[in-house]
């Protein structure tokens, strides 16, 4: 073997070991094929979390799991940047309904289970919208509203934290209305915790908004969502 083709040769090896450890390291945000479970749990973590569901994603699907006993479940992590610029979180709501639309294709027999904490909360909400005011331009990648074959797989919808309306609108200028379709509506449970400034109208305690694994919230939420299941 010469050199040039043994140096190629470890070059290959180098990148396929570095193309390896970056899959394993990004973590559950990366886009992957649905896997068929009994459930499949789609969340957006909140702003400025690490790549995949978030402190409060991962212990709201540690609670229901621990209420669905012998059921499997999967768990996908909204990918996108979670940061300070709201605007980039219209990335989230393209990659939610993607998931969403993906899922209900590949896995009729799954009951999905959305979920988003703060600006997550944002993210699965504008997924959730059926109309959008006259004359607005939808961003590269989203075509509209999701269709409405894909409402009947959503088994249940948990958003803590959401957002109020000029949270979003501060944050993301031209935001349209955040107006969630009556499929969804029925089956949705929004928590915020008292005084929390993002969400509580007059809430003052920016605390109250780091609340939720603490104050007995996403135990609510996992009996909703179980219950539904």
């Amino acid at each position: 073997m010469t050199a040039l083709r043994r140096d190629l040769r470890r070059l290959g090896v180098l990148l396929s070991t570095l193309v390896a450890a970056a899959c394993v390291t990004a973590g559950p945000s990366l886009t992957r094929e649905p896997e068929c479970s009994d459930v499949a749990v789609i969340f957006a973590r909140g702003t400025n979390e690490a790549p995949g569901v978030g402190e409060v994603g991962q212990a709201f699907v540690d609670a229901l799991r621990s209420r669905l006993p012998g059921r499997t479940l999967d768990v996908y992590g909204v990918n996108y940047p979670a940061s300070y610029d709201f605007a980039t979180g219209v990335q989230g709501v393209i990659d939610t309904s993607h998931r969403i639309e993906a899922t209900a294709a590949a896995c009729p027999q799954s009951r999905i289970v959305l979920g988003g904490y703060s600006q997550g909360a944002a993210v699965t909400g504008y997924t959730l919208i059926d109309s959008l005011p006259p004359g607005f331009v939808l961003p590269e990648g989203l075509t509209g509203p999701m269709p409405q074959t894909v409402a009947p797989h959503v088994a249940a919808v948990v958003m803590f934290g959401t957002p109020k309306p000029w949270v979003v609108n501060l944050l993301a200028s031209q935001a349209p209305p955040m107006s969630i379709g009556p499929d969804y509506t029925a089956k949705m449970l929004q928590l915020c915790a008292l005084r929390d400034p993002i969400c509580d109208t007059g809430g003052l305690d920016r605390a109250a908004h780091h609340a939720y694994l603490d104050n007995g919230m996403i135990g609510e939420g996992a009996d909703f969502a179980a219950r539904a299941i």
